[in-house]
Protein backbone atom coordinates (compact mmCIF):
# COMPACT_ATOMS: atom_id res chain seq x y z
CA UNK A 1 0.00 0.00 0.00
CA UNK A 2 2.71 2.31 -0.28
CA UNK A 3 2.36 5.09 -2.70
CA UNK A 4 4.62 6.32 -4.81
CA UNK A 5 5.97 2.74 -5.88
CA UNK A 6 5.15 0.04 -8.05
CA UNK A 7 5.73 -2.82 -5.93
CA UNK A 8 5.95 -3.73 -1.93
CA UNK A 9 8.99 -1.14 -0.34
CA UNK A 10 11.06 -3.38 1.49
CA UNK A 11 13.29 -1.18 4.42
CA UNK A 12 16.58 -0.72 4.37
CA UNK A 13 18.70 -1.38 7.57
CA UNK A 14 19.27 2.20 9.31
CA UNK A 15 22.08 3.97 7.93
CA UNK A 16 23.76 7.06 9.70
CA UNK A 17 24.15 8.34 6.33
CA UNK A 18 20.69 8.59 4.88
CA UNK A 19 19.07 12.00 3.91
CA UNK A 20 16.30 13.03 5.18
CA UNK A 21 14.25 12.84 1.85
CA UNK A 22 14.69 8.79 2.04
CA UNK A 23 11.60 7.17 3.64
CA UNK A 24 13.41 5.56 6.14
CA UNK A 25 14.15 8.88 7.64
CA UNK A 26 10.18 10.24 7.60
CA UNK A 27 8.34 9.96 10.52
CA UNK A 28 5.84 6.93 11.34
CA UNK A 29 1.94 8.18 12.58
CA UNK A 30 -0.07 5.72 13.74
CA UNK A 31 -3.95 6.48 14.75
CA UNK A 32 -3.36 5.18 17.92
CA UNK A 33 -1.03 8.16 18.22
CA UNK A 34 -3.96 10.87 18.59
CA UNK A 35 -7.03 8.97 19.42
CA UNK A 36 -8.45 9.59 22.68
CA UNK A 37 -9.67 6.35 23.93
CA UNK A 38 -5.84 4.88 24.20
CA UNK A 39 -4.07 5.89 27.57
CA UNK A 40 -0.04 6.80 27.04
CA UNK A 41 0.62 3.28 27.79
CA UNK A 42 -1.64 2.15 25.13
CA UNK A 43 0.52 4.51 22.46
CA UNK A 44 -1.30 8.15 22.79
CA UNK A 45 1.24 10.73 22.31
CA UNK A 46 -0.96 14.22 22.98
CA UNK A 47 -2.68 15.58 25.68
CA UNK A 48 -6.17 13.75 25.83
CA UNK A 49 -8.08 17.14 25.22
CA UNK A 50 -6.30 17.06 21.97
CA UNK A 51 -6.80 14.12 20.83
CA UNK A 52 -9.22 12.61 17.84
CA UNK A 53 -12.32 10.17 19.22
CA UNK A 54 -11.06 6.90 16.97
CA UNK A 55 -9.13 8.52 14.16
CA UNK A 56 -8.68 6.37 10.83
CA UNK A 57 -5.33 6.16 8.75
CA UNK A 58 -7.49 7.61 5.75
CA UNK A 59 -8.61 10.92 7.73
CA UNK A 60 -5.00 11.55 8.65
CA UNK A 61 -3.89 11.14 4.99
CA UNK A 62 -6.89 13.36 3.84
CA UNK A 63 -5.73 16.26 6.27
CA UNK A 64 -1.63 15.53 5.41
CA UNK A 65 -2.52 15.62 1.65
CA UNK A 66 -3.47 19.40 2.50
CA UNK A 67 -0.50 20.32 4.04
CA UNK A 68 1.88 19.57 1.28
CA UNK A 69 3.95 17.86 2.97
CA UNK A 70 5.68 14.64 1.16
CA UNK A 71 3.70 10.90 2.61
CA UNK A 72 3.54 7.20 2.17
CA UNK A 73 0.91 5.05 3.62
CA UNK A 74 1.81 1.34 4.89
CA UNK A 75 -0.63 -1.49 5.81
CA UNK A 76 1.38 -1.58 9.08
CA UNK A 77 -0.21 -2.57 12.48
CA UNK A 78 0.55 -0.45 15.50
CA UNK A 79 2.87 -3.15 18.19
CA UNK A 80 0.50 -1.79 21.05
CA UNK A 81 -2.80 -2.01 19.59
CA UNK A 82 -5.14 -5.05 20.93
CA UNK A 83 -7.20 -5.01 17.63
CA UNK A 84 -5.32 -6.74 14.85
CA UNK A 85 -7.79 -5.50 12.34
CA UNK A 86 -6.86 -1.62 12.67
CA UNK A 87 -4.24 -1.23 10.05
CA UNK A 88 -2.55 1.72 8.46
CA UNK A 89 0.61 3.50 9.32
CA UNK A 90 1.52 7.20 7.49
CA UNK A 91 4.94 7.74 6.72
CA UNK A 92 6.08 11.65 6.65
CA UNK A 93 8.73 13.53 5.62
CA UNK A 94 8.86 16.27 8.69
CA UNK A 95 12.63 17.90 6.99
CA UNK A 96 14.43 18.64 4.12
CA UNK A 97 17.63 17.25 3.55
CA UNK A 98 19.30 20.15 5.11
CA UNK A 99 17.98 19.70 8.14
CA UNK A 100 15.36 22.65 7.76
CA UNK A 101 11.51 21.93 8.22
CA UNK A 102 9.75 20.68 5.15
CA UNK A 103 6.64 23.13 6.53
CA UNK A 104 7.52 25.71 8.75
CA UNK A 105 4.40 25.26 10.34
CA UNK A 106 5.59 21.59 11.66
CA UNK A 107 8.85 22.11 13.02
CA UNK A 108 8.57 19.18 15.38
CA UNK A 109 6.40 15.22 15.27
CA UNK A 110 4.86 17.13 18.56
CA UNK A 111 3.30 20.15 16.33
CA UNK A 112 2.17 17.38 13.33
CA UNK A 113 0.45 15.32 16.10
CA UNK A 114 -1.32 18.31 17.48
CA UNK A 115 -2.61 19.73 14.24
CA UNK A 116 -3.87 16.26 13.35
CA UNK A 117 -6.18 16.62 16.53
CA UNK A 118 -7.48 20.37 15.54
CA UNK A 119 -8.04 19.63 12.07
CA UNK A 120 -9.47 15.78 12.12
CA UNK A 121 -12.93 16.47 13.87
CA UNK A 122 -13.38 19.28 11.31
CA UNK A 123 -12.85 17.16 8.45
CA UNK A 124 -16.59 16.68 6.16
CA UNK A 125 -17.05 13.16 6.91
CA UNK A 126 -16.79 13.57 11.09
CA UNK A 127 -19.43 16.59 10.61
CA UNK A 128 -22.14 14.53 8.64
CA UNK A 129 -21.38 11.32 11.10
CA UNK A 130 -22.41 13.99 14.32
CA UNK A 131 -25.55 15.39 12.37
CA UNK A 132 -26.55 12.01 11.07
CA UNK A 133 -26.15 10.93 14.73
CA UNK A 134 -28.20 13.92 16.13
CA UNK A 135 -30.89 13.52 13.57
CA UNK A 136 -31.19 9.70 14.63
CA UNK A 137 -31.52 10.59 18.79
CA UNK A 138 -34.11 13.25 17.76
CA UNK A 139 -36.06 11.19 15.82
CA UNK A 140 -36.04 8.30 18.10
CA UNK A 141 -37.27 10.50 21.33
CA UNK A 142 -40.30 12.16 19.70
CA UNK A 143 -41.35 8.17 19.24
CA UNK A 144 -41.38 7.47 23.00
CA UNK A 145 -43.36 10.47 24.12
CA UNK A 146 -46.40 8.56 25.14
CA UNK A 147 -44.62 6.58 28.21
CA UNK A 148 -43.39 9.58 29.89
CA UNK A 149 -46.23 8.70 33.37
CA UNK A 150 -45.09 5.27 33.28
CA UNK A 151 -45.47 3.90 37.14
CA UNK A 152 -47.19 7.22 38.43
CA UNK A 153 -50.51 6.36 40.12
CA UNK A 154 -53.93 8.28 39.60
Amino acid sequence: MASGGGGVASARPFDPNFQHSDRERWICIYPAYINSRKTLAEGRKIPKIKAVDNPTPQEIKEVLLHTGLLLGIENKIYPREVDRNVRGRIRVQLRNDDGTPANVQFPTRHSLLEYLGETIPKLKTRSQGVVSQQQTAASSGSTSGGKKNKGKKK
